[in-house]
């Protein structure tokens, strides 16, 4: 057998030093779902695409938005992935998400209710469906002789205190959608009575939206608000849990788009379109994920678990029409007035709660009218917001918060506002707590 000569082989070993390795592109992708769903989606589109490498930044959706917002272009990650549509409404109006029109799948359907899946002017796609309820532990209930609630209204009772879990919604985009979900199902008066009687029932406002279903599953608490995949993954997971829609809930589309200044468009581009494919959507139906795809329940050829929620039923019977131009309209605003009033003085509307709900569990035949109308004042100052519908929806009060905050004369006027919400919230409570003591002591 000849040999082959030295110099040929040097010659290879050399070229074979100074070639290139071929180049494994990286695609990354900021999202603020949890790492069952982000590791399923990186494994299965690797295998589909060797020469692509998915890097996942989790952060929440809020901080996300900032992400993308303080990276200079070139430098910002690749794809958007989060729950919250609103979300996907500012990052258009800022100029920072690329229109994809030749990213698609046409078996999706336009809408789901009359809600459209996918952004109008193609800035960002519906990649799932995503509905907004309660999730709770069906041991924890029992051992607390609660009732299951189906209702917003049903965590309101005096019998629930101490036993609800929060998020806040600027912690957490899905909890921004339930807030503004029962904001525009009820009014803002209203809605805000909802939310602030349900704080004051909190055993805790968690720091991500992670807390809540977490603390539901080992029972830590006994209910909470969440979004659906939260509690449709921990049933179908083992745990002792359901989850159940109220009426006043919305079904919209959580979403996927194209980030403005990315480093591989061409990468993100197919990353986007495998989350959309048949593949991609199937995935959503791992009991881990448990979400609800955007495209048909036909599509999946009797993959659908049984009991399995259908978006479309729930959309029709839903009564609210979720408006995400309304939302994002005042998205600041009702992060900044939740944190103020609920989540930096949780301790002072706690107290105030379990104040009213003492003085509510007097004997009803004992009570007299000045009992009740101090136990009426007492629940107007705890449970109605230190800031009007009518300023919140002030387009000039609007485009304050939706201003750039590192301005110095933009942040001194949102500090002055919420320092002023912040100090009226504390006064509302302490008076609510000795109005409704007052009551208590009045029924003799």
């Amino acid at each position: 057998m000849p040999r082959t000569p030295i110099r040929a082989l040097l010659a290879a070993a050399a070229w074979a030093v100074a070639a290139p390795a071929l180049a494994q592109q990286t695609v990354t992708v900021i999202t603020s779902f949890p790492r069952e769903l982000t590791a399923a989606y990186k494994s299965a589109f690797e295998k589909r695409n060797p020469d692509v490498k998915l890097e996942i930044l989790n952060k929440s959706t809020v901080a996300g938005i900032a992400f993308v917002r303080e990276t200079a272009a070139g430098q910002r990650p690749d794809v958007f992935w989060a729950s919250a549509p609103d979300a996907f409404e500012v990052l258009k109006r800022d100029n920072l998400l690329v229109a994809a029109a030749d990213v698609d799948n046409p078996k999706i359907p336009a809408k789901i209710g009359n809600y459209p899946i996918n952004d109008p002017k193609g800035f960002y796609k519906g990649q799932a469906l995503a509905g907004y309820g309660i999730m709770y532990n069906t041991r924890y209930l029992k051992a607390n002789k609660l009732n299951a609630p189906k209702e917003w209204n049903d965590l309101l009772g005096r019998e629930w205190f101490g036993h609800v879990a929060m998020t806040s919604p600027s912690r957490s985009g899905t909890m921004h959608l339930t807030v503004e979900t029962i904001l525009q199902g009820e009014g803002w008066d209203k809605g805000w009575e909802t939310i602030l009687r349900m704080a004051g029932n909190s055993a805790q406002i968690t720091e991500r939206s992670f807390g809540v279903p977490d603390g539901i599953n080992n029972g830590q608490f006994g209910a909470g608000p969440v979004i659906d995949f939260f509690g449709l993954a921990g049933k179908y997971s083992g745990f002792p849990v359901e989850f159940v829609y109220p009426t006043m809930t919305s079904i919209v589309p959580a979403n996927i788009a194209l980030v403005a200044g990315g480093k591989n468009l061409a990468g993100a581009k197919r990353f986007v379109q495998f989350a959309l494919s048949q593949e991609g959507q199937e995935l959503l139906l791992d009991p881990k994920i448990s979400r609800l795809p955007v495209l048909p329940y036909s599509a999946f050829g009797g993959k659908i678990p049984a009991g399995y929620p259908d978006p479309q039923a729930i959309a029709k019977r839903s009564k609210v029409q979720f408006n995400a131009d309304l939302s994002e309209d005042r998205y600041a605003i009702v992060q900044a007035l939740f944190d103020q009033t609920i989540t930096f003085r949780l301790k002072e509307l706690q107290a105030a709660t379990r104040a009213i709900h003492d003085a509510e569990a007097k004997p009803a035949g004992k009570s007299n009218a000045q009992a009740r109308e101090l136990l009426n004042q007492a629940k107007a100052l705890a449970y109605s917001p230190v800031l009007s519908g009518q300023i919140a929806g002030q387009p000039d009060f609007q485009k304050l918060f939706a201003s750039n905050k590192k301005e110095v004369d933009v942040s001194r006027k949102i500090t002055v506002l919420e320092e002023q919400w912040n100090s009226k919230a504390r006064a509302n409570y302490q008076r609510a707590l000795e109005l409704a003591q007052q009551a208590a002591a009045a029924v003799k």
